[in-house]
């Protein structure tokens, strides 16, 4: 062999090392790459949602086999004392509906307070609609509607909410119905057409204790739990 096959054979066996070193090899036990639709399962994104817009909502989880659920007297620590009037509402629910969770219950109902609150603020009545009953839906629509007639600008920012917790928990006529006191910081400021403040402070930041009620028909395939009643507390 000529001195340029030497050269040539020696770069090809480098050129294999370094593509074997950067690459790897096969070994026939590689974990096969995710597809999409399990990607989709572990980061969330499944159907079940209970309001289709964007955010997180009111989730319905799957049902647990029976096997697996908490014992009676664990089932609601945290969230209720054992033996009160809240638990056994909390357990009126969960016999009405297997799927039923209350820590995904709390989770989904503080992101649809802040979604229900910006979206009022905003007048998006789209977004409401989604989230609210139809009586409900009218109370928020004759606010933003008053809004509008005296061309007013709602401004509304969340600093945070501190506590949402379960108040109540019954079934009626098969709607289980939950009611959620929210403790939370905010600022918000309504303007006129000027830019004039007619009502809050820009600078100040507003403790607000709202006391909401969710509810929804176990009847019903529509997994989605609607605001039905509003109230505040000191």
């Amino acid at each position: 062999m000529d001195i340029y096959t030497i050269i040539f054979l020696a770069l090809a066996v480098f050129i294999f090392l370094r593509l074997r070193n950067v690459l790897g090899q096969r070994t026939g036990s590689e974990r096969p790459p995710l597809d999409r639709a399990a990607r989709d399962v572990l980061n969330g994104a499944q159907d079940g949602k209970v309001v289709s817009m964007p955010g997180t909502v009111i989730d319905q989880p799957p049902a647990m086999p029976a096997g697996d659920a908490e014992p009676p007297a664990n089932r609601w620590k945290g969230f209720a004392e054992p033996g009160s009037a809240l638990a056994a509402g909390l357990d009126a629910i969960a016999t009405q509906d297997s799927s039923f969770d209350a820590k995904h219950f709390i989770s989904g109902a503080r992101s649809a307070y802040e979604m229900i609150v910006l979206a009022f603020a905003n007048g998006d009545r789209r977004a409401l609609k989604d989230l609210l009953s139809s009586d409900v839906y009218d109370s928020f629509d004759s606010a933003i509607r008053a809004r509008e007639k005296a061309e007013q600008k709602t401004d509304t920012r969340f600093v945070s909410i501190d506590k949402a917790e379960l108040v109540n928990a019954e079934v009626r006529d098969r709607t289980s119905q939950l009611t959620i006191r929210f403790v939370s910081q905010m600022i918000s400021v309504t303007r006129d057409k000027t830019g004039a403040i007619v009502d809050g402070n820009p600078e100040k930041v507003a403790d607000i204790t709202d006391v909401w009620t969710f509810a929804r028909d176990t009847n019903s395939r529509d997994p989605n739990w609607k605001l039905v009643g509003t109230g505040s507390a000191q």
